[in-house]
């Protein structure tokens, strides 16, 4: 049985927009900065994930991202967290954009789709806030 989980829109019921961007691997790492803000660098590339109005000049991206927050901790020994909130919204047909943190997870979903996820995630009996 999929855990029920609580988790919320970071924003609240005015959702803040967020943006995933793309850097070359050996650009300099822009300033932290905003609700949410996340980097990966690889050997192929640096990912940010940023709101809107924070994306480097320059950076390919892609805007119009809400996310939401599971309320966690969870502990690294947990299975299924994501997996409970991923298939309701692949069901669903909204596509998403996951991270991790240690304590946590975010989903992030196309802003304009994100009543649908909403929906599709209370149907599968989690609750979402705003």
């Amino acid at each position: 049985m999929a855990p029920q989980l609580i988790l919320s829109v970071l924003g609240g019921a005015a959702p803040t927009r967020f943006a995933v961007a793309q850097l070359a691997p050996d650009a300099p790492l822009p300033a932290p900065g905003g609700a949410l803000f996340s980097l990966t660098r690889t050997p192929d590339e640096l990912s940010l994930v940023c709101e809107e109005s924070l994306v480097p000049a320059g950076a390919g991206h892609q805007d119009g991202w809400a996310a939401l927050k599971l309320h966690g901790p969870f502990d690294f020994g947990l299975t299924g967290i994501l997996a409970a909130v991923l298939d309701p919204l692949r069901d669903a047909g909204v596509g998403i954009f996951a991270l991790s943190t240690f304590d946590t997870d975010y989903v992030l979903v196309p802003a304009a789709r994100l009543a649908e996820a909403r929906a599709a995630l209370r149907g599968a009996g989690h609750t979402v806030t705003d």
